[in-house]
């Protein structure tokens, strides 16, 4: 079950949200929120349904005892954190170390064939935060067993995040209140998220899957800048619209849930962009494991090493593929030549034109780098790279553009460009729509994306993956 399909639309979030209204008692909304949650991701993975509750009993016994007796003992943080990441380590990376030591031995291993849980990066993350701020804090721990449940299982962001720590949201989950203005602002900002997802991200996914498939045979160089562009569109709009969904449910229910996109496109460096990208994750890469490992402290050879060591996390936590590492590599490599001035983006930050010359090198790595990370192998990610810039242009890649350039299309490609930058902040402190208006202009996107349901197809997000 997914967000943008009809039968989470029109009947689990809207029976949901009834039952939850008409439940007075905290306690009791409390209990059908994390019961609604278990049936939503049993709705897509039944059989990792008990993983998933075995994932939750663990961080449950480990805050109780680090909270109680044994209180910022290393050895119950450390058996907590093991278990966390062999379980990570098992279901996502077991047949890519195979693989990998096939090649290396030149045997062929035989794979297991382990179906990745849903979630697991993020539901692991959050249960390794909890542990983490209980060993830190003792007296943030929670004795209740259904506050972590919810914690961790809260439908709206337990699939693909946002990133959420216990300490700040547990507040909410011991006190909230559910008004018609809150669930009316919810509801806005989930319909811009739906949009966003099916009206943009899925049209030029589309276009990306079309000239993805080209890369095995002659690829056309004009039509891997579009897959190149388009990709960089669809993760945005795939993942901030999610994550839009996400927070907007959040309000319905009587929760705040921190953003976790900052309108990255319009970053002019490395350093800025993941600022301003993915916020909770980078946030929690940040905050368990660089500022632990002497953060910039301890010099500037020693935050370049930790820096390094934090993007190849990242490059890891994204999945089990060469592209995903040199991916996270790469960008650590950047913000280090950045930090170290090898790339002067401060100086040219400081002129006008200077700026936006830092604004089209950050949005160039951004996009190569992603072109890569798209890719089913790095070999791939190359080819795709030295076609961009090989000036190879062929009849059937004519043809193709052709046919993906729709009206229609350029119409979204162009209006996703616009709204990707600093544009929509910009407006936001110029223009103040009316709430009717706002309200109208939901009510249009809604239309719409009811249209784009109507013509069928699966197309889960991106970060569903991960």
């Amino acid at each position: 079950m997914v967000f943008s399909s009809a039968i989470f639309l029109f009947a689990f979030l809207p029976l949901v949200y009834l039952l939850t209204r008409l439940t007075k008692n905290l306690r009791l909304q409390n209990l059908l929120l994390a019961l609604a949650s278990l049936v939503f991701y049993a709705f897509g993975q039944l059989q990792y349904l008990p993983l998933f509750l075995a994932s939750v009993v663990v961080n449950y016994l480990a805050g109780l005892l680090l909270s109680g007796r044994f209180a910022q003992s290393r050895i119950v943080l450390a058996t907590a954190v093991v278990l966390n990441l062999a379980v990570l380590g098992v279901f996502k990376y077991t047949d890519f170390l195979l693989s990998n030591l096939s090649a290396a031995l030149g045997t062929a291993l035989p794979l297991t064939g382990i179906v990745l849980p849903i979630g697991i990066s993020f539901f692991t993350f959050q249960g390794l935060s909890y542990v983490i701020d209980t060993y830190r804090e003792p007296e943030n721990g929670t004795r209740d067993f259904l506050k972590l449940l919810l914690y961790i299982a809260f439908f709206p962001q337990l699939i693909a995040g946002p990133i959420v720590k216990y300490h700040d949201i547990a507040a909410q989950i011991d006190a909230r209140v559910m008004t018609l203005e809150e669930s009316a602002a919810g509801i806005r900002r989930f319909i811009r998220g739906l949009a966003k997802k099916l009206l943009i991200a899925d049209t030029a996914g589309f276009i990306v899957d079309a000239a993805y498939a080209t890369i095995s045979g002659t690829p056309d160089t004009r039509l891997m800048w579009l897959g190149a562009v388009c990709y960089t569109l669809q993760i945005y709009y795939d993942f901030s619209g999610y994550s839009d969904m996400a927070i907007g449910m959040g309000h319905m229910f009587g929760f705040t849930i921190r953003e976790n996109f900052l309108f990255p496109y319009g970053s002019s460096s490395i350093k800025e962009f993941w600022r301003k990208w993915h916020v909770s994750l980078s946030t929690w890469f940040k905050e368990y494991l660089y500022i632990p490992l002497g953060g910039n402290r301890k010099g500037r050879a020693r935050a370049a090493l930790n820096r390094f060591l934090v993007f190849l996390c990242t490059g890891i936590w994204h999945g089990a593929n060469w592209t995903f590492i040199f991916w996270g590599l790469a960008h650590g490599l950047l913000s280090s030549a950045e930090d170290w001035g090898l790339i002067p983006v401060k100086k040219l930050e400081k002129k006008r034109w200077g700026k936006a010359l830092c604004r089209v090198y950050t949005m160039l790595c951004v996009m190569l780098l992603f072109a890569i990370f798209r890719a089913d192998s790095l070999s791939d990610g190359f080819r795709l790279i030295g076609a961009l810039f090989a000036g190879s242009f062929t009849a059937e890649g004519s043809l193709l553009l052709a046919r993906l350039l729709s009206p229609a299309a350029v119409f979204t490609l162009v209006l996703a460009l616009l709204l990707a930058g600093n544009l929509v902040p910009m407006l936001r402190e110029r223009v103040k729509l009316p709430e009717t208006l706002a309200n109208g202009l939901c009510l249009l996107l809604l239309c719409l994306c009811i249209l784009c349901l109507a013509k069928g197809g699966f197309h889960p997000f991106i970060y569903f993956q991960f």
